[in-house]
Protein backbone atom coordinates (compact mmCIF):
# COMPACT_ATOMS: atom_id res chain seq x y z
CA UNK A 1 0.00 0.00 0.00
CA UNK A 2 1.11 3.32 -0.81
CA UNK A 3 2.59 5.05 2.42
CA UNK A 4 1.02 8.70 1.81
CA UNK A 5 -2.17 7.09 1.58
CA UNK A 6 -2.21 4.60 4.41
CA UNK A 7 -1.43 7.73 6.12
CA UNK A 8 -4.58 9.57 4.74
CA UNK A 9 -6.84 6.56 5.75
CA UNK A 10 -4.65 6.47 9.72
CA UNK A 11 -5.83 10.41 10.12
CA UNK A 12 -9.51 9.74 8.69
CA UNK A 13 -9.61 6.64 11.08
CA UNK A 14 -8.19 8.21 14.65
CA UNK A 15 -7.94 11.82 14.17
CA UNK A 16 -11.56 13.41 14.02
CA UNK A 17 -11.64 16.85 15.43
CA UNK A 18 -14.89 16.98 16.81
CA UNK A 19 -18.77 15.69 16.83
CA UNK A 20 -19.40 15.46 13.28
CA UNK A 21 -23.09 16.01 14.46
CA UNK A 22 -21.72 18.90 15.91
CA UNK A 23 -20.41 20.30 13.58
CA UNK A 24 -21.97 19.03 10.19
CA UNK A 25 -22.88 22.09 7.72
CA UNK A 26 -26.18 22.61 6.19
CA UNK A 27 -24.93 21.11 3.25
CA UNK A 28 -23.37 18.07 4.47
CA UNK A 29 -26.20 16.88 6.64
CA UNK A 30 -26.89 13.79 5.18
CA UNK A 31 -26.11 11.11 8.18
CA UNK A 32 -25.49 7.72 5.92
CA UNK A 33 -22.42 10.21 4.30
CA UNK A 34 -19.15 9.93 5.48
CA UNK A 35 -18.05 13.81 4.76
CA UNK A 36 -13.84 14.34 4.81
CA UNK A 37 -14.28 17.77 5.53
CA UNK A 38 -15.06 17.15 8.82
CA UNK A 39 -11.97 14.93 9.49
CA UNK A 40 -9.17 15.70 7.13
CA UNK A 41 -7.05 19.04 6.60
CA UNK A 42 -5.56 17.81 3.29
CA UNK A 43 -7.50 16.73 0.59
CA UNK A 44 -7.54 13.28 -0.98
CA UNK A 45 -6.99 13.41 -4.84
CA UNK A 46 -8.27 10.44 -6.90
CA UNK A 47 -7.88 9.72 -11.17
CA UNK A 48 -10.32 8.33 -13.18
CA UNK A 49 -9.86 5.22 -14.63
CA UNK A 50 -12.26 5.27 -17.43
CA UNK A 51 -14.52 7.97 -18.56
CA UNK A 52 -17.42 9.02 -15.85
CA UNK A 53 -20.81 9.75 -15.41
CA UNK A 54 -21.59 12.02 -12.48
CA UNK A 55 -24.48 12.45 -10.50
CA UNK A 56 -26.52 14.98 -8.58
CA UNK A 57 -26.86 12.46 -5.74
CA UNK A 58 -25.58 9.21 -4.27
CA UNK A 59 -28.30 7.09 -5.70
CA UNK A 60 -27.23 8.38 -9.21
CA UNK A 61 -31.06 10.09 -10.45
CA UNK A 62 -29.35 13.11 -11.94
CA UNK A 63 -27.14 13.14 -14.20
CA UNK A 64 -24.76 16.45 -14.18
CA UNK A 65 -21.93 15.59 -16.92
CA UNK A 66 -18.95 13.29 -17.07
CA UNK A 67 -15.13 13.21 -16.20
CA UNK A 68 -12.49 12.13 -19.15
CA UNK A 69 -10.20 9.40 -18.50
CA UNK A 70 -7.40 10.07 -15.82
CA UNK A 71 -8.85 13.56 -14.71
CA UNK A 72 -7.72 14.23 -11.14
CA UNK A 73 -10.91 14.73 -8.62
CA UNK A 74 -10.64 15.22 -5.24
CA UNK A 75 -12.70 13.15 -2.68
CA UNK A 76 -14.99 14.93 -0.81
CA UNK A 77 -17.71 12.51 0.66
CA UNK A 78 -17.94 8.43 0.91
CA UNK A 79 -21.65 7.16 0.88
CA UNK A 80 -21.84 3.09 0.55
CA UNK A 81 -22.19 3.04 -2.63
CA UNK A 82 -20.89 6.36 -4.17
CA UNK A 83 -18.30 8.77 -3.76
CA UNK A 84 -18.95 12.44 -4.07
CA UNK A 85 -15.95 14.31 -5.88
CA UNK A 86 -14.97 17.22 -7.56
CA UNK A 87 -12.81 17.80 -10.88
CA UNK A 88 -12.83 19.05 -14.16
CA UNK A 89 -15.57 18.05 -16.02
CA UNK A 90 -16.16 17.90 -19.89
CA UNK A 91 -17.08 21.60 -20.21
CA UNK A 92 -16.72 23.13 -16.27
CA UNK A 93 -15.88 22.05 -12.93
CA UNK A 94 -18.57 19.69 -11.36
CA UNK A 95 -19.31 18.59 -8.40
CA UNK A 96 -21.42 15.32 -8.08
CA UNK A 97 -21.24 11.67 -7.33
CA UNK A 98 -19.60 8.74 -9.25
CA UNK A 99 -19.26 4.95 -9.12
CA UNK A 100 -16.04 4.38 -6.68
CA UNK A 101 -15.22 1.31 -9.46
CA UNK A 102 -14.41 3.84 -11.83
CA UNK A 103 -11.92 5.73 -10.14
CA UNK A 104 -8.18 4.73 -9.75
CA UNK A 105 -6.02 5.15 -6.47
CA UNK A 106 -1.90 3.96 -5.89
CA UNK A 107 -3.44 1.81 -3.03
CA UNK A 108 -5.76 -0.81 -5.33
CA UNK A 109 -7.74 -1.82 -2.58
CA UNK A 110 -9.08 1.17 -1.72
CA UNK A 111 -12.44 0.50 -2.20
CA UNK A 112 -12.36 -1.76 0.65
CA UNK A 113 -10.46 0.58 2.96
CA UNK A 114 -13.00 3.50 2.56
CA UNK A 115 -15.95 0.92 3.04
CA UNK A 116 -14.28 0.13 6.46
CA UNK A 117 -13.64 3.82 7.34
CA UNK A 118 -17.28 4.38 6.41
CA UNK A 119 -18.74 1.69 8.22
CA UNK A 120 -16.52 2.87 11.21
CA UNK A 121 -17.17 6.32 11.31
CA UNK A 122 -21.14 5.58 11.31
CA UNK A 123 -20.67 3.27 14.22
CA UNK A 124 -19.17 5.99 15.98
CA UNK A 125 -21.54 8.95 15.22
CA UNK A 126 -24.19 6.52 16.58
CA UNK A 127 -21.99 6.44 19.61
CA UNK A 128 -21.74 10.47 20.07
CA UNK A 129 -25.32 10.63 19.53
CA UNK A 130 -26.61 8.57 21.81
CA UNK A 131 -23.58 9.62 24.45
CA UNK A 132 -21.96 6.35 24.51
CA UNK A 133 -18.22 5.32 23.93
CA UNK A 134 -16.85 2.03 23.04
CA UNK A 135 -13.06 0.31 22.43
CA UNK A 136 -11.41 1.47 19.95
CA UNK A 137 -12.83 4.69 19.57
CA UNK A 138 -9.96 8.21 19.86
CA UNK A 139 -9.86 10.63 22.54
CA UNK A 140 -11.39 13.07 20.63
CA UNK A 141 -14.17 11.37 19.85
CA UNK A 142 -15.27 10.38 23.31
CA UNK A 143 -14.76 14.25 24.27
CA UNK A 144 -17.18 14.94 21.60
CA UNK A 145 -19.57 12.38 23.00
CA UNK A 146 -19.43 12.68 27.22
CA UNK A 147 -17.30 16.07 26.39
CA UNK A 148 -14.63 16.80 29.05
CA UNK A 149 -13.67 14.13 31.57
CA UNK A 150 -14.26 14.53 36.12
CA UNK A 151 -10.58 13.21 36.04
CA UNK A 152 -7.81 12.26 34.22
CA UNK A 153 -4.68 10.08 34.07
CA UNK A 154 -1.46 10.52 31.72
CA UNK A 155 1.54 8.39 31.72
CA UNK A 156 4.14 8.77 29.45
CA UNK A 157 6.61 6.27 28.04
CA UNK A 158 8.79 5.09 25.82
CA UNK A 159 6.58 3.13 24.08
CA UNK A 160 4.09 6.11 24.13
CA UNK A 161 1.43 7.31 26.18
CA UNK A 162 -1.32 5.47 28.66
CA UNK A 163 -3.24 6.39 31.27
CA UNK A 164 -6.95 6.45 32.21
CA UNK A 165 -10.20 9.22 31.69
CA UNK A 166 -12.98 8.76 34.57
CA UNK A 167 -16.61 10.13 33.88
CA UNK A 168 -17.75 10.62 37.12
CA UNK A 169 -21.69 11.30 37.91
CA UNK A 170 -22.56 12.74 41.10
CA UNK A 171 -25.71 13.76 42.98
CA UNK A 172 -27.00 14.99 46.50
CA UNK A 173 -28.39 13.02 49.08
CA UNK A 174 -30.37 14.88 51.83
CA UNK A 175 -30.34 13.64 55.29
CA UNK A 176 -32.94 13.82 57.65
CA UNK A 177 -33.34 13.08 61.17
CA UNK A 178 -36.42 13.28 63.37
CA UNK A 179 -37.11 15.79 66.53
CA UNK A 180 -39.64 15.88 68.70
CA UNK A 181 -41.94 19.25 68.55
CA UNK A 182 -43.41 20.88 71.91
CA UNK A 183 -46.33 19.70 71.48
CA UNK A 184 -44.99 15.79 71.01
CA UNK A 185 -45.31 15.75 67.01
CA UNK A 186 -42.39 14.73 65.75
CA UNK A 187 -41.06 16.10 62.57
CA UNK A 188 -38.51 15.67 60.14
CA UNK A 189 -35.55 17.69 60.19
CA UNK A 190 -33.18 18.07 56.83
CA UNK A 191 -29.53 17.40 58.90
CA UNK A 192 -27.46 17.51 56.50
CA UNK A 193 -26.73 17.17 52.59
CA UNK A 194 -23.92 15.23 50.93
CA UNK A 195 -22.81 14.51 47.60
CA UNK A 196 -21.92 10.86 46.62
CA UNK A 197 -20.87 9.24 43.69
CA UNK A 198 -23.69 7.63 41.31
CA UNK A 199 -22.30 6.11 38.61
CA UNK A 200 -18.98 6.55 36.58
CA UNK A 201 -17.09 5.30 33.52
CA UNK A 202 -13.50 4.91 33.41
CA UNK A 203 -11.54 4.75 29.72
CA UNK A 204 -7.87 2.95 29.51
CA UNK A 205 -6.16 4.93 26.79
CA UNK A 206 -2.80 4.17 24.68
CA UNK A 207 -1.78 6.44 22.24
CA UNK A 208 -5.18 8.31 22.27
CA UNK A 209 -7.14 5.40 21.41
CA UNK A 210 -9.53 3.86 24.43
CA UNK A 211 -8.03 -0.40 25.26
CA UNK A 212 -10.97 -0.80 27.96
CA UNK A 213 -13.78 0.81 29.62
CA UNK A 214 -15.37 0.12 33.05
CA UNK A 215 -18.41 1.18 34.41
CA UNK A 216 -19.23 1.56 37.85
CA UNK A 217 -22.79 2.16 39.44
CA UNK A 218 -24.39 2.81 42.93
CA UNK A 219 -27.27 0.76 43.02
CA UNK A 220 -27.88 2.27 46.77
CA UNK A 221 -28.48 -0.30 49.71
CA UNK A 222 -29.81 -3.59 48.98
CA UNK A 223 -31.81 -5.80 51.06
CA UNK A 224 -30.03 -8.66 52.37
CA UNK A 225 -31.39 -12.27 51.84
CA UNK A 226 -30.82 -14.82 54.22
CA UNK A 227 -31.33 -18.47 53.63
CA UNK A 228 -30.32 -21.37 55.45
CA UNK A 229 -27.10 -23.43 54.60
CA UNK A 230 -27.61 -26.96 53.37
CA UNK A 231 -28.54 -29.15 55.25
CA UNK A 232 -26.99 -32.82 55.33
CA UNK A 233 -28.70 -35.76 55.90
CA UNK A 234 -27.14 -38.95 56.90
CA UNK A 235 -29.32 -42.55 55.96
Amino acid sequence: MNHRFFTTLTILAFSLVTSVSAQRSAFNNDPEVVYLADHLSEPVIMLTASPTDVYGDKKANRRLGAYAKDTKLELLAIGKHAYQVKGQGLHSVITGWVNPKLLASKDKDFIANFKKLYERQLAVQELIDNEDVAIGMTLKEVSSSLGEPTETTVKQTREGITGDWSYIVKEEQKHYRYVYGINGQVFRQLSHVTTEEKQSTTLEFENSVVTAITRKKNNGAQDVKIVPVPVHYRF
